[in-house]
């Protein structure tokens, strides 16, 4: 899939391929092979576009995306529901809100961020017309992985998870976060909200917790010292000293990420045998 809302106005069509054609050949090869077999896909909180009902439901309507990534991703589940209607195909969408963590995607902000700050370069925290700061349902890798590993236990076509942290957080809280992980301050420059962004993102995540006992459970500065850790082992940056203050905690964090790395080498030799 292709990610992302501001490099869908630059590539539009290459997100209506990505994300549209593609998904249909995907569901296309399934049909050919197995209708039964359950299959969880990636949608978007960006479904939810310019809906001003906070925070938002998957009972909520979600006809007024504000992106064309928004509406690739509708159409996914779209395309989900004929699919179902005409073969029977056993599809689950995920509404991920805002995910973040280690290995993560580059051009992502809180990504963005660190590298803009560690190289001494100016940022763009982007707000509204009035000033008003953009908020953002940050949701932690991990947590993001936990609602995708339960709904892969539960038969259930045709529904619609938000997986989020049900804590909005300002950006600025963000980038404080980042500054007090790397010692470092930023260089801000403040910018007008642009095309095809929204104000703020909320996921309710009843849903979520009733069916897949989803519970989010790491915070945003918990999250971000997370992150931080792994990119100064994998880019050599210090941190700022308090940053662990045990020499066992950092330990573990590096045997977690040690063994994510290595079960990501044993996949990959098994695809080229």
């Amino acid at each position: 899939a292709q990610a992302g809302v501001r490099y869908s106005l630059k590539k539009p069509l290459s997100y209506v391929e990505a994300n549209v054609k593609c998904f249909v050949t995907l569901l296309e090869a399934v049909h050919a092979v197995n209708n039964s077999v359950p299959i969880a896909y990636a949608s978007s909180s960006s479904v939810y576009g310019l809906n001003t009902k906070i925070p938002f439901s998957e009972m909520d309507r979600v006809d007024t995306q504000a992106s064309l990534y928004g509406a690739t991703k509708k159409s996914n589940e779209n395309i989900a529901h004929v699919y179902h209607h005409l073969h029977g195909l056993q599809l689950t969408g995920l509404r991920f809100f805002t995910v973040y963590g280690p290995i993560g995607r580059p051009d992502m902000a809180y990504f963005g961020f660190t590298d803009s700050i560690v190289h001494g370069k100016g940022l763009k925290e982007f707000r509204k017309e009035n000033g008003e700061e953009l908020q953002r349902d940050f949701t932690y890798i991990s947590d993001i992985v936990d609602g995708i590993i339960a709904s892969s236990r539960l038969a259930a076509p045709l529904e619609v998870f938000n997986l989020g942290n049900t804590r909005p957080e300002k950006v600025s809280a963000l980038i404080h976060y980042i500054e007090k992980g790397l010692g470092r301050k930023a260089n801000i420059t403040l910018a007008p909200i642009t095309a095809g962004d929204v104000p703020m993102t909320y996921a309710d995540v009843s849903h979520a917790r009733q069916k897949l006992n989803y519970t989010p459970k790491v915070t945003l500065e918990d999250g971000i010292r997370r992150f931080l850790f792994w990119y100064s082992e994998h880019y050599n940056v210090p941190l700022a000293s308090d940053m662990f203050p045990t020499r066992k905690e950092a330990a573990d964090l590096r045997s977690k990420y040690d063994l994510k790395i290595a079960r990501r080498r044993a996949m990959a030799a098994r695809w080229r045998v």
